[in-house]
Parts: structure tokens; sequence; C-alpha cells
């Protein structure tokens, strides 16, 4: 699952600039024969605005949400993209320049203004951001676009037009909701967020939103608040980007990336700061793994840690044998992986994007095991007696139980990340395959799958190409767990047709088919497959 190739000429860079959206959709050029039972759409986000006027965005967070949509039709396939008008957009586009703080770039004060009315919109405090350029995904019959912050979009899939700005903070308690939320089958959305626990600490809520209304209400204002989980630090709260569901129980990683909320509340509109300086490391506190009870919400009060690591992605989440498996893309250490992900450094000669990855802490596919049925008396010896992992779990004096993983997968500067189930059938279940991005130092060059069971490994990867995240989409009618397809976009900049969107046979990663397109796409993060 290693890079077969190096990037010397730079092309990656195109995957990283500013891109016009579309007045109508684009026919692509297919080769191959595109699956019969493909009839949907790919949906995916990511930043297509790198910069306003003069002003650049920094991060790679920061660009503005640019929604890329491929259509499946009697085995033709056509390419649309919209800017979606958030708040943040339209501002931009109106005062040609940077207005509302983006997560690794600073808006100054509108220049038009003198100290006075500076200083009181200070005081009425910060305008979050509702660029929602991460992720894309159903709540009862609608489609909304999302960051991590309070503000998720309503988007129409079919036109691209955007809706509605919901705030969250509207119907649970909760300062920002991540952008990766579990769905159950019935159209359940369960997610996790900041929020104020009691007696003035944080805590971490896990919201439920029910799936479609009869009476056609919005599931949203029907949202509750299902389990709480504390904070190790009273302040300063983890960041957290997803979290684990299996059947029964929810998994929270707390991990040492901190954000710390008296920078972010002070600093803010005083000094010029952004998201990104809010971002520090508990170098003592290891990582704490928490397990909740899902049916009725119930926190589950057990004292599980493990070494450093920094987490965005769970892979997937299930019980066996009284097991709960847990297996994630980690990043070794404490360090905020993020602080390498700023556009100077992706945008950089190859032998320089090398050399910042050297520096930065180390990706590696792991799978950690948490017994449920835990006994005082079994201090010093390894709780875990699954016999198909090398996962151990084991008593200190003080009841903590000290979680070490198993290892599915590990290259030097090489990533599996962005990673993918047969999540329909799968989501919640002993399982055996995973997809991922696969990541060369940062940059995204191959799309790998992989046997967690056996660890076995399959690559699909071109020289000068860029893919996306993998997304499964199941045959109908298929029985295997990887009967299916794989969908990615993949950025080929030296090529005649810029962009296409690829089609593997998820059992072996062969091409079946590409829909090539006439104009380049940006970087995506994620997406789904719309029926």
């Amino acid at each position: 699952m290693v890079s077969r190739f190096e990037h010397p000429a730079g092309s990656y860079k195109k995957i990283f600039e500013t891109c016009e959206e579309l007045a109508d959709p684009l026919p692509a050029t297919v080769t191959g024969r595109i699956p019969s039972f493909l009839k949907g759409s790919l949906l995916r986000l990511g930043p297509g605005l790198f910069e306003v006027g003069d002003e650049p965005f920094y991060h790679l967070f920061d660009g503005q949400a640019l929604m890329h949509k491929f259509d499946f039709k009697n085995g033709q396939v056509t390419y649309y993209r919209k800017f979606i008008r958030t708040d943040a957009y339209v501002r931009a586009i109106t005062e040609k320049r940077v207005v509302i703080t983006e997560f690794g770039t600073f808006a100054y004060p509108d220049p038009c203004k003198n100290i006075f009315s500076r200083f009181f919109s200070y005081f009425k405090g910060v305008e979050v951001t509702d660029n929602c350029l991460v992720n894309v995904y159903p709540i009862g019959e609608d489609f909304y676009a999302v960051t991590e912050t309070n503000y998720i979009t309503k988007v129409n899939t079919d036109t691209l037009e955007t809706l509605k700005k919901v705030d969250m903070c509207n119907y649970v308690n909760i300062n920002g909701i991540t952008a990766h939320p579990h769905i159950e089958t019935d159209g359940t959305v369960y997610n996790i967020g900041n929020c104020m626990g009691k007696g003035a600490t944080l805590a971490y809520n896990i919201v439920r939103i029910p799936p479609t209304q009869k009476d056609k209400s919005d599931p949203i204002e029907k949202s509750k608040v299902v389990v709480q989980f504390p904070s190790a630090e009273r302040f300063k709260p983890s960041y957290v980007h997803s979290f684990g569901m299996s059947e029964n129980y929810f998994v929270f990683v707390e991990t040492p990336v901190k954000i710390n909320l008296l920078k972010f509340l002070s600093a803010w509109s005083i000094r010029g700061s952004n998201y990104m300086d809010c971002f520090e490391s508990n170098e003592s506190q290891g990582t704490i793994f928490h397990i909740a009870k899902k049916d009725p919400g119930e926190y589950i009060d057990l004292k599980f840690k493990g070494a450093a690591i920094g987490m965005f992605h769970h892979i997937n989440t299930y019980e066996d044998q009284g097991f709960i498996v847990v297996d994630l893309c980690s990043w070794k250490g404490f360090e905020f992986v993020y602080n390498y992900l700023w556009l100077a450094n992706l945008r950089a000669n190859w032998e320089e994007v090398k050399k910042a990855a050297m520096m930065a802490p180390q990706p590696e596919v792991r799978r950690y095991v948490i017994p449920l049925d835990v006994h005082k008396e079994e201090q010093g010896k390894n709780l875990v007696s699954l016999p198909y992992t090398t996962a151990t779990a084991v008593m200190h004096a003080d009841g903590m139980i000290w979680l070490e993983p198993e290892v599915l997968f590990s290259g030097p500067r090489q990533a599996f990340e962005f990673p993918q189930i047969n999540y329909q059938r799968y989501g919640g279940k002993n399982y055996t395959y995973a997809y991922g991005l696969g990541l060369n130092h940062f940059i995204p060059d191959r799309i790998c799958k992989l046997n967690v069971k056996t660890k076995e490994t399959w690559v699909w990867q071109e020289p000068e190409s860029y893919p996306s995240e993998p997304l499964f989409v199941q045959t109908p009618d298929g029985v295997d767990e990887d009967d299916g397809v794989i969908l990615t976009i993949v950025a080929a900049p030296g090529s005649q047709r810029p962009a296409y969107m690829l089609i593997l046979n998820a059992k072996d990663l062969s091409e079946i088919a590409r829909a090539e397109v006439e104009c380049s796409i940006p970087v995506t993060f994620h997406g789904m497959y719309k029926q």
C-alpha cells in the first residue's frame, strides 16, 4: 500500500488552485462501461476558491465550499459544480475580501469602519464561519453540506442550489458538530460535538436526529442529546473529528490535541488570530477511550488509556464476544497533523513537501480492543481474549486499563486515510474490508484496499494522478462484502482532460470505467453516493 511514485514535477499543486463554478452540467467522455446499477449521483465537497481579490486563504480547510456532482444516467455521465452560497462566500464576493475568519485565515476588520464601530462589533462576539467544505449527508428527506461549526447548510442535490443556513445551537446544547455522523438504515442520525457540561465544565454530547417524520416536520427540530462524555481538562476540550458506533455502543477517543477555549475567546478579535491559533497539545495526557451505551444512552465510567495519537477518522467499530473492536486511522504522537496542512506546505516543491512530512506525526492504521467485562481482581493480565487480534488491554493498580493496538497497516509517511467501508451492510458490524485514499507525504496519489483480517492490500495508482476519498457502492444483488464498485474523483493535471471520475471493481481495484471532463477539479474531502 506504499506509493510507487515520486512527484518531482509538482503537478499536485494544481489541486489547490481556484476554479470557476459551471453554468450547466458538462458531458463527460466515458471509456469502459458504466455499470447499469449506477443511476444516481456522486456528491463531493471541498474548497474551490483559494483567494478573494488579493487576499489569500492560508489553510487547506479555508477555501470556500464548492459542491461537485457526477450524475449517472443510461451509461452516460455529466459533471456539475457550484459554490455554496454561505454567508462566508456571499460576503467575501460582495466585499472582495475575506470577511469571516476561517480555520487558518484571519478576517481583518472592515477598513471602512472607524475604531468605535470596530469596538462595538467586537462586543457582539465572533462570527463563526458557515463555510461547509467538508461533507454532505442526509437528514430526513433533506441534504446538508457541513463543516465542524454549529452551522450546517441545506442544499438541493439536484440543482446544487443553497437553500438555508441552520444553526444547530438552536436545537441542542453543542458548540460545534462534526462532519462525520453515523446514519442508521432507518435514517436516524447520530453525531458528536463539544458542549458546556455541568458546573461550567466542558463535555462532549452525542446528538440523535430522528428519521423522516410522518407529519413531514423537520427532524432537526426533534434533535436530542442522548449521552454526554466528560472532558479530561476543564477548559480545554479535545478536538473531535469523528466517533465510533457499534450496534449497542458509542466510542469516543479523546486525543491530546486540545482547543484552548480561553485563547479562543480572548485572542480572537484582539490579536488577529484564527482557529488554528487556539489548538495546543497536552503532552502528558496520552489518549483516553470513552464508551457509552447507545439505547438508552448511558456513560460507562471505566478508564481506558493508550499512548498519544492524533485521530480524525474511525474506520469501523463492532462488538464481538464481550469486546468492542475499534479500527481507526491514527497519527502517532501528540502533535496536531493540521499544522502540516497549510497551503504553502502543500504547494511546495516535492523535495520540500517530503522534508516537511519527515517532521510530521507518522500515520498508522490501528485496531484497539476494549473489554466490556472488567473486574478489579484482574490486574496485570491481558483482558483481551479474542483469538484473532494481538491488541491488548491491561488493568493497572489504579483501575486504569491500558490499551495497546494491533497495527493493521504502517508505512513511513504513507497514510491510509479518508477510510470507507461497505457501510450500509457492515457499519457497526464485524467486517473484512476497508478502502482508503493513500497519502504520500500528505499528497493523495493512490486508492488502497485493506483486508483488516489478513492485512492483505491492493492498490490503484497512475503517475501524476491525484485521487480523492474512495466511496463504496454495493452491487444490488451482491453477496460478498466487497461485491461493488469504488467511485473516486481523480485530478490528472498534465492530461488532455485534466480530471475524471474513476470506477474501480471493489474486489481487486481493477478499472471498470472512467468519465473524463474538460475542466480541472480541485481537492475534495468527503461526499456520498445518492441513489
